[in-house]
């Protein structure tokens, strides 16, 4: 049988998530191995300087632990904003212009993915400048035809647009589509020519009822059965708690890394290790300027996808260039 990879996590990482994480403003947290729900009590954050000492001796630790294993993403750190049922003609110029102001200052080593609402779609193709892409927010499951309100990944590509996000949680609960429908989405898209943002989350009860990663192994088991190795990557894992969306509750630091390592493991038992290494997992769930850096130096966050903020310009340039904080190497 297959050794598995050693982790991908410094010895000393824990210490220093615990030290990093101290700083956490008042907010209500939701521990992931715990079904209590805990208040964090505020502490005087760390200067920048002193964060950015501790980002770069974490990096550094990190691509060391990460040049000896298979595991660990590799690529640019990504970041999606999904715009959802929002925004006027008005506005999404706005944001456009936004967003084309500050282009020359995103870093290199950061993707940046914008998803409008399909109505704006064409305004935004025609006006949003390099570095940005475009993304789809839903896609149907097979070629176009008698299929009301839904469209397929051919007009998503015959429109020039590289990307879809497929698996939402808002998709999931509100329209019913369940994993098996999802990953019949993603197969479609991945054969004609898209790449996927592919989103999984738990809710608050399950995670309240210490389910987190049954949720989630059940949610990527479908996917992994619908696609081949070399199909993966084209694909972006999206890990969006669903009781952090737009609720104001953000996972800690810590606890986002252990479901992203968790969901890595994951793909390294039941997909393949290469798999596991080449896979960029994105966090979301509230993600903001305040929190962005300090999630961003997780050593299995490889990105976000941003919802409200992305509405945002200046918001979603500086979680943009949270980037610098990553502990990913291209």
């Amino acid at each position: 049988s297959q050794t598995a990879p050693p982790s991908r996590i410094h010895p000393n990482f824990y210490s220093h998530c615990a030290t990093m994480s101290a700083t956490m403003l008042n907010s209500n947290v939701l521990k992931c191995g715990n079904p209590t729900t805990v208040s964090g009590r505020g502490l005087a954050p760390p200067s920048l300087p002193a964060l950015r000492r501790a980002v770069h001796a974490r990096r550094s630790r990190a691509h060391a632990c990460r040049m000896q294993t298979t595991m660990g993403a590799t690529g640019k750190f990504v970041v999606g904003g999904n715009w959802k049922c929002n925004g006027t003609i008005a506005s999404v110029k706005q944001l456009v212009a936004d967003l084309n102001a500050g282009a020359k200052n995103i870093r290199d080593d950061v993707e940046v993915i914008c998803a409008p609402a399909s109505v704006h779609t064409g305004l935004v193709l025609t006006s949003l400048h390099h570095p940005y892409q475009i993304s789809a927010q839903n896609c149907w499951d097979g070629p176009g035809g008698a299929f009301t309100g839904e469209a397929s990944a051919e007009m998503i590509k015959d429109l020039g647009i590289p990307w879809v996000i497929i698996g939402h949680s808002e998709r999931r609960t509100l329209c019913g589509e369940t994993s098996e429908v999802v990953a019949k989405k993603v197969k479609y898209a991945l054969d004609h020519g898209l790449k996927v943002m592919a989103c999984i989350g738990e809710t608050l009860s399950e995670r309240e009822n210490v389910r987190t990663m049954e949720v989630l192994f059940s949610q990527l088991q479908p996917m992994a059965d619908a696609l081949t190795p070399l199909e993966w990557s084209n694909v972006v894992i999206a890990y969006e708690p669903v009781w952090a969306i737009g609720t104001g509750l953000v996972a800690t630091p810590a606890q986002a890394q252990e479901v992203h390592h968790g969901v890595r493991e994951w793909l390294a038992d039941h997909v393949s290790h290469e798999v596991a290494a080449a896979t960029r997992i994105q966090y979301g769930g509230s993600v903001n300027p305040g929190n962005c850096e300090e999630l961003a130096s997780q050593p299995d966050i490889d990105g976000f996808l941003v919802g409200g903020a992305s509405l945002t310009g200046s918001d979603f340039l500086t979680i943009c260039n949270a980037s610098a904080f990553s502990t990913v190497t291209v």
